[in-house]
């Protein structure tokens, strides 16, 4: 069953999100992977946003460009954890991704990484550290990646 619900906006995103899918695949972590936009296809998003509990989802991964509405829509439709990954798809290189994601009104939080693909991987980092609060064998998986990444 997926803990984690990966969410990009647009098909053309995948290569700036794969560290994060490469990541949670590393950690054991079941994911589901979408594609689905806020603004092309706000419906399609809305009923996703209302489902990923009942569905068993514990953390939600959104990632877009430009404006970057994705993260902050799916966070008024649940109340999971939702990481916010600012993609540098726009002339300002996704400056303005990481402003409307970190820039969430009071009330609707979404966690923010970096921009682009260390942000992506750091996301999946992160969920890993929230699923780990509750599941050993993810708590387990992460210590050893951090022992890994100590010996350089």
């Amino acid at each position: 069953m997926a803990l984690v619900g990966v969410v990009i906006g647009s098909r053309t995103d995948t290569e700036l999100i794969q560290p994060a899918l490469d990541t949670l695949k590393q950690l054991g972590i079941d994911y589901e992977f979408s594609v689905i936009s806020a603004h092309r296809n706000p419906e399609k998003l809305r009923e996703y946003g209302l489902e990923v509990e009942k569905r068993g989802f514990k953390v939600i991964i959104a990632a877009a460009g430009y404006a970057a509405h994705l993260p902050g829509v799916l966070a008024s439709w649940t109340t999971l954890p939702v990481i916010g990954v600012p993609l540098p798809t726009s002339e300002l290189k996704g400056i303005d991704s990481l402003l409307s994601i970190s820039q969430m009104p009071g009330g609707v939080p979404v966690a923010c990484m970096g921009i682009g693909q260390s942000g992506a991987k750091n996301a999946a980092l992160l969920a890993a550290q929230i699923l780990g609060t509750e599941r050993k064998e993810i708590k387990e998986a992460y210590r050893k990646y951090k022992q890994e990444l100590a010996k350089g």
